[in-house]
C-alpha cells in the first residue's frame, strides 16, 4: 500500500481555492439585477400614480388621493358608490379582499362606461389600464348605487 502523505508534503495544508474573479462577476451580476428591478418597480409605481391621479381627477376626486395608501381605495369605493365598510373587509379579511377588489375593478370600469375587457385589463395589466381610463376618451358617469 502506498503512503499518500508524500503527495501532500509539498503543499502543506490543503488550501481551498477561492475564485475571486468569478465571485466578483457574480456579485456584479446580482447588483445589476437589483438595480434593474428597482428601476422597473419605480417606473411601474410612477405609471400607477399618474394613471390613478388622472382617473381620480376625471371623477371629480382629488388627484393626490392616488398616492395615499388605503385612502385611495376609499376614494375608489366612493367613485363607484360602494359603502365605506368594504374598506374594512378589504383590509382585515383574507381572500375576501381579492374578491372585493375584483368587484371594485369591475365597478370602476362600469363607472367609466367600459366593459369586461377593461375590468380584465385593470386586474391583469395594472399600470396600463388606469392610464387608458385617465387619459383616454372614457368619461366618468356617476354610480347608480349609493
Amino acid at each position: 500500500m502506498e503512503d499518500f502523505s508524500s503527495l501532500y508534503a509539498d503543499y502543506g495544508e490543503l488550501a481551498v481555492d477561492t475564485p475571486t474573479a468569478d465571485m466578483a462577476g457574480l456579485g456584479a451580476m446580482f447588483a445589476a439585477m437589483g438595480i434593474m428591478s428597482t428601476i422597473t418597480s419605480l417606473v411601474m409605481m410612477a405609471l400607477y400614480i399618474v394613471g390613478y391621479w388622472k382617473m381620480f381627477t376625471k371623477a371629480g376626486k382629488p388627484g393626490w388621493a392616488a398616492i395615499v395608501p388605503i385612502y385611495n381605495v376609499y376614494v375608489m369605493l366612493e367613485m363607484v358608490g360602494r359603502p365605506w365598510w368594504w374598506l374594512l373587509i378589504m383590509i382585515f379579511v383574507p381572500f375576501a379582499n381579492i374578491i372585493f377588489m375584483i368587484i371594485l375593478m369591475n365597478d370602476i370600469s362600469k363607472a367609466f362606461g367600459r366593459g369586461v375587457g377593461t375590468t380584465l385589463g385593470l386586474i391583469f395589466l395594472g399600470p396600463i389600464f388606469p392610464l387608458v381610463l385617465g387619459f383616454g376618451s372614457a368619461e366618468y358617469k356617476m354610480p347608480v348605487r349609493k
